[in-house]
């Protein structure tokens, strides 16, 4: 099967070459459609960067990941660096101050119960060759969600701060009026993985799928380990929305400037201080 494997992908200087090539067409296409998010953002090099830093992590995982398969200890550290990333990069693409530490919240909200049950129910084994991939799948998922989400919602309550002032002046609590805001754009970071899980098959073959086949599996057993991870998947992020959209609404993951003073509990207690204006007595 490992002729297979080498037939899908040949690791030759073609590949090497090709590789590259596509990478400079996606960040010359990027700079030429002007793609960049601020005038002092550059998403080609961004690009460029993020294909950089694949090849050497990849390069530097086959080797770890060697020694992590074969000890406990190894295990729980390469686990742990994962989420530690994971973590780091969602509180990055969120905010810029002391509150990027709490995306651990959704991400660890989300993979941690399924990795448990799947432990305790025997459906996968303490061992790194089953953990590690099984893990990173939910990880990545449940960052890519909270990431999605996060943006959207504080994205959303600061172009319609107004509104939710207005809901405070009308007396909703301060989360009741972030939260009537922020949740339509924050279910929206669900859409990918629900297109997923929809289109399986039709569409395209994800990676487990035919990481199976070319393991040597029989199709139906393909399909089986596919199936959980696409549900186990919905599971998380659908978590991690959850709590991502919790902690905005709740004012504890913002963003620093003048937008955080919308959402301030100061704000919004001011606002339900303003008596009604009383009737003159006839």
């Amino acid at each position: 099967m490992t002729s297979s494997a080498a037939s899908l992908v040949p690791v030759n200087p073609t590949l090497g070459v090709l590789l590259a090539v596509l990478l400079l067409v996606a960040a010359a296409v990027a700079g030429w459609a002007r793609l960049d998010p601020h005038p002092y953002k550059s998403r080609a090099r961004e690009i460029l960067l993020a294909g950089f830093r694949a090849a050497v992590q990849l390069a530097l995982v086959s080797v770890v990941i060697t020694w992590a398969v074969k000890s406990v200890l190894g295990l729980l550290a390469f686990l742990a660096v994962m989420f530690a990333v994971a973590v780091r990069t969602a509180g990055r693409r969120l905010t810029g101050n002391h509150t990027w530490w709490l995306t651990a919240a959704p991400i660890s909200a989300g993979v941690i119960p399924v990795v448990v049950a799947l432990l305790a129910t025997g459906l996968v084994p303490l061992t790194g060759v089953a953990l590690i991939p099984i893990t990173g799948i939910l990880i990545g998922g449940a960052l890519t969600v909270t990431v999605l989400a996060g943006r959207r919602a504080l994205d959303e309550l600061s172009q319609r701060r107004g509104e939710v002032e207005a809901a405070m002046a009308l007396g909703f609590l301060d989360r009741d009026a972030r939260m009537e805001i922020a949740r339509p754009a924050a279910s929206e970071a669900l859409l990918p993985g629900l297109d997923q899980t929809r289109t399986v098959g039709l569409v395209t073959l994800p990676g487990a799928f035919v990481g199976m086949l070319l393991g040597g599996a029989s199709p139906l057993l393909a399909g089986v380990v596919q199936l959980f991870v696409l549900i186990a998947l919905m599971a998380v992020q659908t978590i991690a929305v959850a709590v991502t959209l919790e902690l905005v609404a709740r004012h504890r993951l913002y963003r620093p400037g003048p937008d955080t003073r919308t959402g301030s509990p100061r704000t919004a207690r001011r606002f339900r201080r303003v008596p009604a204006p009383s009737r003159p007595s006839e």
